[in-house]
């Protein structure tokens, strides 16, 4: 796939990143008393880097750390609409507290899918946190437990975020502009 010229522009720092990825534990924190093990659930692959983080910022919890790969998009801008599943989980959930990380929250699709197959295999709690939200999108009905930043119908890259596998290597997210 070839990709238009383009050029990013600075939407969130790292800065504001990392200090609302703080505040956001805190809250996790209220939700998921110490002494009960958490299972990190990182949607794949956009999820990395914010799950990284946040694990980090848990470290006064047990915290286990599993993916499952989800694919709506593909090397697409645009979502297919239609979920795949390409990883699944290696461990059980049954009876376990689970929070499910995901990057960004646009037409609902992806997680809404996730969060209904998981919640079939019977977690005791199951919670949802995306780092970014564009709710001017939604298609479908779903909105995370906790989310980072509300952004504007805009694509965006960096923080683990990609186009065409490109620029997840950004430590802040960035608007991009196409350049013809």
């Amino acid at each position: 796939m070839t990709t238009r010229p383009y050029v990013i522009d600075q939407m969130i720092s790292a800065k504001k990143i990392a200090a609302r990825i703080e505040a956001l534990t805190e809250e996790i924190k209220q939700e998921f008393p110490e002494g009960e093990r958490l299972v990190v659930v990182g949607l794949l692959r956009g999820s990395f880097v914010f799950i990284a983080d946040l694990v980090r910022e848990l470290r006064d919890r047990e915290v286990e750390v599993d993916f499952i790969e989800a694919s709506s998009y593909g090397n697409s801008m645009e979502s297919s609409r239609e979920v795949r599943i390409l990883k699944d989980l290696r461990g059980e959930i049954e009876g376990r507290n689970v929070l499910v990380v995901e990057d960004i929250v646009d037409t609902g699709y992806t997680l809404h899918h996730v969060i209904h197959m998981l919640k079939a295999r019977n977690p005791a709690k199951l919670r949802t946190i995306a780092l970014l939200d564009k709710p001017s999108r939604r298609e479908v009905d779903f909105k995370a437990d906790w989310t980072g930043f509300e952004i504007p119908d805009e694509f965006v890259v960096g923080y683990g975020i990609d186009y065409a596998q490109c620029n997840r290597n950004l430590p802040y997210i960035g608007k991009v502009r196409f350049t013809e």
